[in-house]
């Protein structure tokens, strides 16, 4: 598994773990039904902590994007509910569109952005 984590940023590493995990989902690295490593493994492969790796587990399981199987551990699942996701999408999409609205970044701009982003994810 390719999980880069930058030690040197101010991003707690549960974040940034989650964040690739969540982008290797968007990117098709990770599937519905794969098998995520076992805590103890993902966190000796990257050089962290047990406890960093089981609360971006968690995390993701809250968020659903995996489930926990008792046999295989960590499972991606992304079919979770669509209208928790929207909701979520629909608050940080505020957030971010309040401060592209503060630095002048046009409607056309974010527009842009957000067809090459999801042109990154395969045009969904």
């Amino acid at each position: 598994m390719i999980i880069e984590i930058d030690f040197n940023s101010t991003e707690a590493i549960y974040i940034q773990l989650r964040n690739q995990i969540v982008y290797g989902i968007a990117t098709a690295r990770f599937k519905e039904g794969d098998s995520l490593p076992s805590v103890r493994a993902l966190a000796e492969e990257i050089g962290i902590n047990m406890h960093t790796v089981n609360k971006a587990y968690t995390v993701l399981r809250q968020e659903g994007f995996v489930q926990m199987d008792r046999r295989r551990g960590a499972v991606i699942a992304v079919n979770a509910d669509k209208l928790m996701a929207l909701e979520e999408i629909d608050t940080e999409l505020h957030k971010l569109l309040a401060k592209a609205s503060c630095r002048g970044i046009s409607r056309d701009e974010i527009h842009a952005m957000i067809d090459d982003i999801y042109e990154e994810y395969g045009g969904i």
